[in-house]
């Protein structure tokens, strides 16, 4: 839950534009409570959130060592630590080298990994995981284990996408939606973008001093729009296949129903995120929807690896203690 927060402030930081608001680092202004007044408030609020949730993946990772028998999940304990390390050291590259493009983009990825990680071992050391029996014993392989990892692949790569489009400031590059300056895919011939950057300026969505929009701006923002259409089909056709399955846990209907509202509210979200020139709820609803959109589809992932016992290199995650002591 910490983590969902931390998500959330992570997108009013860049849906306020406060992402330099605070422009030293570890400490604020040389201090390590500064005013919490404008961008302050949500930059360094961000940071406040960050250091208590990597408190927490401490006592986690200890806590895993301590008590946890199987050896993998020590493994991921590792793992959430040094994901929320070097998520802290990319925070602080961000800010001392001014917001490059990649280590932005590595940033706000890596966010959206360690939230699957951590809502991860949530599941993994739950009473259910732990003792619920599988549907199917030894099953190494089902085609519809290998689509719900396509469709993981699909959604992860549509969120690198999105993180691009902000930190390119390519999100309000096209005033409009569904099409695209009128048509299904805008020209991007000089004459075009000549008056692509006048209606921009005209509409007061952007000033001559924030410099003119170029055609790679357009193309990630096009881009971003397209994959979306191959994630809502992707997720469609894998829902579909899951509903029809024989056998099928409750809690995994629940699942794949709540990954079709998701999907339905990020489609009206990134809509209204054109029409209301970014506005900050709606921007960040935006990305923090994303990102559950991302944690769903890996614990569907998950839910059908338990139910099936789909196998890794042999290794079965299912645990109990009736397993254990066999």
């Amino acid at each position: 839950m910490c983590t969902f927060f931390l998500i959330i402030a992570g997108g009013l930081v860049t849906s306020t534009g406060s992402s330099l608001a605070v422009p030293d680092w570890p400490l604020a202004y040389g201090m390590v409570f500064p005013p919490m007044v404008g961008g302050i408030l949500y930059e360094h609020g961000h940071r406040l959130i960050a250091s208590f949730v990597g408190l927490l993946t401490v006592i986690l990772c200890v806590w895993l060592w301590r008590r946890e028998e199987r050896r993998w999940m020590k493994g991921l304990g590792i793992a959430a630590l040094g994901a929320v390390i070097a998520q802290g050291l990319l925070g602080g590259l961000t800010v001392v080298l001014l917001l490059p493009t990649p280590i932005s983009v590595a940033h706000a990825t890596l966010a959206q990994t360690f939230f699957a990680i951590v809502t991860s071992i949530a599941l993994f050391t739950s009473r259910w995981w732990m003792d619920s029996p599988p549907i199917a014993d030894g099953v190494a392989d089902i085609p519809l284990f290998k689509i719900s990892l396509f469709t993981v692949l699909v959604v992860y790569v549509q969120l690198i996408l999105g993180a691009l489009m902000r930190h390119t400031g390519s999100g309000l590059v096209i005033p409009d939606f569904p099409l695209a300056y009128g048509q299904l895919f805008p020209s991007l011939s000089a004459e075009a973008m000549a008056r692509y950057n006048q209606q921009l300026i005209d509409s007061n969505i952007r000033l001559y001093a924030d410099g003119a929009v170029t055609s790679s701006q357009i193309l990630i923002h096009m881009v971003h729009r397209i994959w979306a259409v191959v994630v809502a089909i992707t997720i469609g056709i894998f829902v579909a296949k899951l509903l029809r399955t024989p056998r099928l846990l409750p809690r995994v209907k629940k699942l794949a129903y709540g990954l079709t509202g998701l999907v339905a509210v990020q489609i009206v979200l990134g809509a209204y995120t054109v029409l209301s020139q970014k506005g900050v709820e709606i921007a960040t609803a935006h990305v923090v929807v994303g990102a559950l959109i991302l944690v769903v589809s890996v614990q569907l992932v998950l839910h059908l690896a338990h139910s099936y016992d789909v196998r890794v290199k042999g290794i079965s995650f299912i645990y109990s203690t009736e397993r254990a002591l066999t």
